[in-house]
């Protein structure tokens, strides 16, 4: 007859592990703060630190998917002025900016009005081509990116403190 042994303990722990990473990562769900702190940024009403919103939405949402163009891409869940986010870029250190930037399924005519309309910022058009970039006094910038917005606010680094 044939005992049972259980087995080691490493290598229990090495099959609960390697179950873990092979399983797909559960959504994450949209962080009651995250109107205030990324709607805000992008309106480029808060102060821009890159380290911060890394780490905001690496903690809310996991890590950046990838690091293209100078900046740090989030796959995320949320919405902002009823329209669906579908990624938000945080600068990286490669850059003479600090930006941060959101692409939402709406068009930037749609995105400007609820934006109007939820916070009283309007966004005017800089020329009157078929694609203009919309901008708004405190600085943010609505894009066209294909049949959807790229909203962002960039702005310079601020110099290090002797």
């Amino acid at each position: 007859m044939r005992r049972f042994r259980p087995a080691p303990a490493a290598a229990l722990m090495g099959a609960i592990l390697t179950a873990s990473l092979a399983a797909p990562a559960a959504a994450q769900a949209m962080p009651s703060t995250f109107s205030q702190v990324v709607g805000n940024a992008l309106l480029c009403r808060s102060h821009l630190d890159n380290r911060y919103f890394y780490d905001y939405l690496g903690s809310a949402f996991g890590p950046a998917y990838k690091r293209e163009g100078g900046a740090w891409w989030f796959r995320v869940e949320a919405t902002l002025w009823g329209a669906e986010v579908k990624e938000v870029m945080v600068s990286d250190d490669s850059s003479d900016l600090v930006f941060i930037a959101a692409v939402l399924d709406s068009t930037p005519e749609e995105l400007e009005g609820a934006i109007r309309a939820g916070t009283g910022i309007a966004y005017r058009p800089l020329d009157a081509s078929p694609y203009p970039l919309r901008v708004s006094k405190p600085g943010g910038t609505i894009a066209y990116m294909n049949d959807k917005s790229k909203i962002y606010c960039k702005k310079f680094k601020s110099l290090p403190v002797r």
